[in-house]
């Protein structure tokens, strides 16, 4: 029951559609920013919050170089997260949503 608690963190955090987008890029590159901002239609307050919330959990990595911040996916969970989100898609589509 301990480990379904732990998990309810990063679920939440899940729940967006926006933070499920900068997973998305970010499985494919490491990017700073504003290569993310870019990608989304949001403020930069905004993505700056989102990006919080990710490394807040540990679904992200952020690293400092120079001024900018470089985000990465967080690959000890990554392939985790993606079977889950596969299951959840597949079983979405089961269902006819």
């Amino acid at each position: 029951m301990e480990c379904l608690k732990a998990s309810i963190p990063i679920l939440k955090v899940l729940c967006d559609e926006t933070r499920l987008g900068i997973l998305q890029i970010l499985s494919k590159q490491d990017m700073n920013g504003c290569e993310i901002l870019r990608s989304f239609e949001c403020t930069q307050p905004t993505i700056s919050y989102h990006m919080k919330l990710l490394v807040d959990v540990g679904l992200v990595h952020a690293r400092k170089e120079g001024c900018a911040v470089i985000y990465s996916i967080n690959m000890e969970i990554w392939p985790s997260i993606q079977s889950l989100l596969k299951a959840l898609c597949s079983s979405s589509k089961q269902k006819g949503d």
